[in-house]
């Protein structure tokens, strides 16, 4: 009678591990979509903003007539295999060359298609942004898991590690090196 109950014992913590490695295996799996999909969102919302500062490019090149005017950064962004991080603080660079053009040259902003295109990059901002809120609350929600037991024994054994977050820092200053935990 003693084994029948240490048998059933077993069955029952077996039972009870099985269901909570199966909970916290979910909320990560959970997180890593979740991640991925802002991640999609991230990306094609970058290459819209992309797209559209390629189109302000030619537009003020057609009609400004200032040869000093150099978007090297911006045309050689297709050559680089870059991050997201990367590419957006280089397409953060752009505009505000485009900002300081628009204060040179203010007859740009006479043009309705310049405008437009104003827009549409405050439109994708709008995108990025909101990308980067959903990217975040579930990367702290992966990152809580990864470091909480017992869903980190889950973690490590299925090499789900911590990452980084698409942080809203000043994009402005010198150090580029800053998305690291």
């Amino acid at each position: 009678m003693a084994f029948i109950y240490a048998i059933l014992i077993l069955l029952i913590i077996s039972g009870i591990g099985t269901i909570t490695y199966i909970i916290y295996y979910n909320a990560l799996q959970d997180c890593k979509v979740k991640i991925d999909e802002a991640e999609s969102m991230i990306d094609e919302a970058l290459r819209s903003k992309y797209d559209i500062l390629l189109k302000l490019e030619s537009l003020i090149k057609t009609n400004i007539k200032e040869t000093k005017i150099n978007f090297k950064d911006l045309n050689d962004l297709k050559k680089e295999s870059i991050s997201n991080f990367q590419l957006e603080r280089k397409l953060v660079d752009t505009v505000l060359l485009i900002n300081k053009i628009q204060d040179d040259f203010p007859e740009l902003e006479e043009i309705k298609d310049y405008r437009e295109l104003l827009n549409d990059i405050r439109v994708m901002d709008e995108r990025i942004n909101a990308a980067k809120k959903y990217y975040n609350k579930y990367t702290s929600k992966s990152n809580e898991l990864v470091r909480k037991f017992p869903s980190n024994l889950i973690a490590k054994f299925h090499n789900i590690t911590v990452r980084n977050f698409f942080d809203n820092k000043d994009m402005n200053d010198d150090i580029i090196d800053d998305f690291k935990l």
